[in-house]
């Protein structure tokens, strides 16, 4: 009976901070600078530009326009970086349904490797082990993390090298 209440004061602390880590990472802290300079473009895309922020009602909500939203809500965060998947399905208000952006891009369907990406549709790369996917604007730009370094804008698919193509809009599901 003793080793079980040593047991129970010893896991509640260890549970508290794992719900504390598991906060810290869906949520990461916003980071107030928006100024992207030319160092952050990639020198054979053109340029992007950085959106003021704006709080949007419809951000997540499973909706094309919400995904754009909660990407324009979160312009210049750096805390999402090496988490593209994560803030992709994220902007569609879940998570969790794709292991990396690879994954995402080899589970979903239909595939298109042409033609101008409709709003909210997810844009691929094959740029690491992992992928990245970001989600489209409807005028060949995307939303996506590692744009400068943080979350931003690019004005062309062709910002970051291997562009595979994009899937429809839709929330992410296996």
């Amino acid at each position: 009976m003793r080793k079980t209440a040593l047991l129970v004061r010893l896991a509640k602390p260890v549970a508290v901070a794992a719900v504390a880590a598991a906060a810290v990472l869906a949520a990461p802290a916003a980071n107030a600078s928006t100024t992207l300079t030319a160092a952050d473009v990639h020198p054979a895309a053109g340029t992007f530009s950085v959106l003021p922020e704006a709080a949007v009602d419809g951000s997540g909500d499973g909706t094309a326009a919400g995904a754009i939203a909660w990407y324009k809500a979160h312009l210049g965060n750096t805390g999402w970086e090496h988490y593209c998947e994560k803030a992709a399905e994220n902007s569609y208000g879940t998570t969790g349904v794709w292991a990396s952006a690879n994954a995402h891009w080899n589970g979903a369907s239909p595939k298109h490797t042409s033609g101008t990406p409709p709003v909210g549709s997810f844009v691929y790369w094959n740029i690491s082990a992992y992928g990245h996917v970001g989600i489209a604007d409807g005028n060949g730009g995307f939303y996506a993390t590692s744009v400068g370094g943080k979350i931003g804008h690019g004005s062309s698919t062709s910002y970051f090298s291997n562009y595979r193509g994009w899937t429809p809009a839709s929330v992410p599901h296996q």
